[in-house]
């Protein structure tokens, strides 16, 4: 018997049958809500690859690095390393410092905790008061395929090739600030041990054409325009997709 003919006026859906199975009437059953699917749940949103730079502040404690006029290098490179920390964790990134005071740590010491963040980039900040501008230094290792263990003092020939790129990209950003780019290559201890990309900027006294000095190490809008620019480069590095 069909339950669609006039008589009726209905089609009797799994609910319904569902009830008359069960002993009930017509009438109930027709009254059975129908069999609502279950909702699946929503998926779970990808979570966005996590993105690390470190801030390695030459020198300290002990080590007093170059002197600067009446200051120590050890004293600007920890006041530039807090100014660029406030400026990359202001725009959402997140930072890892190899010190935040005057204390004194060696070429291992700086190396093990840049490779322990698996960092995406790493800054080693120098200052000196021979030059202009900026100097940025990557390794002078033969770039290497990647081993499994690689050799502790050139852990850095495997990401030789992406720390030129970084070094391209923080010229580029230092340019565009006005502020004149030296590259070049050369053996940092520090920067050998490093399992990421990573460079050394080593920041100048800002000169004219005649080599006169306009903007001192000790200039806070220098030092400003220096910080901005190797902010918007580490930006420009993530907005590549360097990613882990």
């Amino acid at each position: 018997m069909r339950w669609s003919k006039a008589g009726f006026g209905m089609r009797l859906g799994a609910g319904a049958l569902a009830v008359l199975a069960a002993g009930g009437s017509l009438a109930a059953a027709a009254q059975a809500p129908p069999a609502v699917p279950p909702v699946p749940a929503p998926a779970a949103a990808p979570q966005q690859a996590r993105f690390m730079v470190v801030l390695d502040a030459a020198h300290g404690g002990d080590d007093m690095g170059g002197r600067l006029g009446n200051a120590a290098e050890k004293a600007f490179t920890l006041a530039l390393s807090v100014r660029l920390r406030s400026l990359l964790g202001a725009r959402g990134i997140q930072v890892v410092t190899t010190r935040e005071s005057d204390a004194t740590l060696d070429a291992n010491r700086r190396a093990e905790i840049a490779n322990h963040a698996n960092a995406q980039a790493c800054l080693s900040l120098h200052a000196t008061e021979v030059g202009a501008g900026v100097h940025l230094f990557a390794s002078s290792l033969t770039p290497a395929a990647p081993s499994r263990i690689p050799a502790w003092r050139t852990a850095q020939a495997a990401w030789v090739t992406r720390s030129l790129a970084l070094a391209g990209v923080v010229n580029s950003a230092l340019q565009q600030a006005g502020i004149p780019v030296m590259l070049a290559r050369t053996s940092i201890p520090t920067v050998d041990s490093m399992s990421c990309p990573a460079i050394a900027v080593e920041v100048a006294p800002e000169r004219d054409a005649d080599k006169a000095i306009t903007a001192d190490l000790d200039d806070a809008g220098y030092q400003a325009r220096v910080a901005e620019a190797l902010a918007a480069a580490i930006l420009e590095w993530k907005a590549e997709g360097h990613q882990p």
